[in-house]
């Protein structure tokens, strides 16, 4: 069964088409990177895989169910409870510490306050940011603020991890650091990684690259 998948998928904005009959299916565990020149479409697929968007024909299947004809609510369930999200500049709340924000997810989710800080706790010590639990946005540098995204992304054990351009406001160093807790923390949980990036150096991190031209996937490169 193929954890995630794209079938033929159109997406128009207005009279500017973006996706012009796009598939992709992405295995269990498996972390797939979406490549392509700015324009190609890769974000919008990424969008519509995560039950952002709603594409104008095509299907999105999830875990064996289509998701593209799914309510908004229900949509919004299901990233809610399956799906992680870590995007290129963190978009951490800034009102909320640290510890706060990587239990965001569980406290949406219901899990009452105690138990859900009690979650994201181990996660600062496990990337390497024991002492800032307490920090806001405003005081973490873009590497530290993007390691607690990806805790929070991270933090409900999600189906899958969906990563837009995640190293993109870091310097080469602090994104490879960053990938490497990605990749190791997705493995230890058997999270399915669907990642966008633009750089060949990030792209190789992963299991397999998809290419994403004028809103095609028209070539598949083993990483």
């Amino acid at each position: 069964m193929k954890a995630i998948e794209a079938r033929d998928v159109v997406l128009s904005f207005g009279e500017t088409p973006a996706l012009r009959g796009a598939s992709l299916s992405v295995s269990p565990g498996e972390m797939v990177a979406i490549m392509g020149p700015s324009g190609s479409g890769k974000s919008t697929l990424l969008h519509c895989l995560a039950g952002i968007l709603v594409p104008d024909s095509g299907e999105i299947h999830f875990d064996g169910r289509r998701i593209d004809t799914l309510t908004e609510y229900d949509r919004s369930l299901l990233r809610r409870d399956q799906f992680g999200f870590v995007f290129q500049f963190g978009q951490l709340v800034p009102e909320l510490t640290a510890e706060e924000n990587v239990a965001l997810p569980l406290l949406l989710g219901g899990t009452r306050r105690a138990a859900a800080l009690k979650q994201a706790r181990p996660w600062f010590e496990r990337l390497g940011l024991a002492g800032m639990e307490q920090r806001r946005s405003g005081e973490l540098s873009g590497g530290q603020a993007q390691r607690v995204a990806l805790a929070r992304g991270l933090v409900a054990r999600p189906g899958v991890l969906f990563a837009d351009e995640p190293t993109g406001a870091l310097d080469t160093l602090t994104g490879e650091q960053v990938m490497d807790l990605l990749v190791e923390s997705a493995r230890e949980q058997g999270t399915t990684v669907v990642l966008v990036t633009h750089e060949a150096r990030v792209a190789a991190y992963a299991d397999r690259q998809v290419i994403v031209r004028d809103g095609r996937v028209n070539a598949l490169v083993n990483a």
